[in-house]
């Protein structure tokens, strides 16, 4: 029998202050985000990823100074009212230092990078990995083997650069850019994976944990068993599956029910 899937919701911030979007200011992200943690806790997440996703339309690598520290303090926060959770930050699109400097600050458990190695075309233009710079980073904070790195692998949003072999790209990702999640996702926000790139990815680098980081609903949850260790799961979990809107503690329950199957 296949261990338990590890399910972690996404707190999907509205904009932070001096985002190109109207920002609420930040005591209204920050509360806003504290009640979604809650209701991804009581039903039954085992973790989360703080991400600045109303900050869109994004930086292609360095944020704002102001970003880093905010998200450590909401991550921080979830991690003090629930510590039951596993706590990951995700700075969009692809600040890895950023992220890794507020893991730092929250001690939180993972940072989730869309390009670790490589470079990808997206609608930021081209972004390139920082493995050598982030990993570096990680051992001059004392953070290895406290802080994960979850690395996408083909992102979502996002048309790869170079080489475009699947299995090839998991292995240079894992191997020789030292991440310790690889994350599958579908082409966009809310996409499905596709469970033979997660078989490939799987055979590729069977040492790794796998995850998949978009689509994954009530309904598709259960074929994930036995192919992959956990999900990152964001849009259904909203009111109404709409990014905007608060957690659906009843779309929660049922994703963890559908999980337990």
């Amino acid at each position: 029998m296949s261990a338990p899937l590890f399910l972690a919701g996404v707190l999907h911030l509205l904009p932070l202050p001096a985002a190109p979007r109207s920002s609420p200011g930040f005591e209204r992200v920050r509360s806003r985000a504290l009640r979604d943690a809650e209701l991804l806790a009581a039903g039954g997440m085992r973790g989360v990823v703080v991400e600045n996703l109303g900050d869109a339309p994004f930086a292609a690598s360095r944020v704002s100074p102001h970003v880093g520290p905010m998200l450590a303090r909401v991550a921080a926060e979830v991690r003090a009212a629930f510590p039951e959770l596993v706590v990951g930050i995700n700075v969009l699109r692809n600040d890895g230092l950023t992220a890794l400097g507020a893991a730092a600050a929250a001690d939180a458990h993972f940072i989730r990078v869309n390009v670790l190695v490589g470079a990808t075309w997206t609608d930021q233009g081209l972004i390139e990995g920082e493995a050598h710079a982030l990993l570096r980073y990680r051992r001059e904070l004392g953070l290895e083997g406290r802080v994960r790195v979850a690395a996408d692998v083909q992102v979502k949003h996002g048309v790869p650069a170079g080489a475009t072999d699947l299995a090839e790209v998991a292995r240079e990702t894992a191997r020789r850019g030292g991440a310790d999640v690889l994350i599958v996702t579908g082409r966009a926000t809310g996409a499905p994976a596709a469970l033979d790139d997660l078989r490939c990815v799987r055979a590729a680098v069977p040492e790794v944990e796998l995850w998949v980081g978009s689509g994954v609903d009530p309904q598709s949850v259960g074929a994930l068993r036995g192919l992959c260790d956990g999900a990152i799961v964001g849009t259904a979990l909203h009111e109404l599956g709409a990014l905007d809107r608060p957690i659906d503690l009843a779309r929660v329950r049922a994703l963890v029910a559908a999980a337990a199957g």
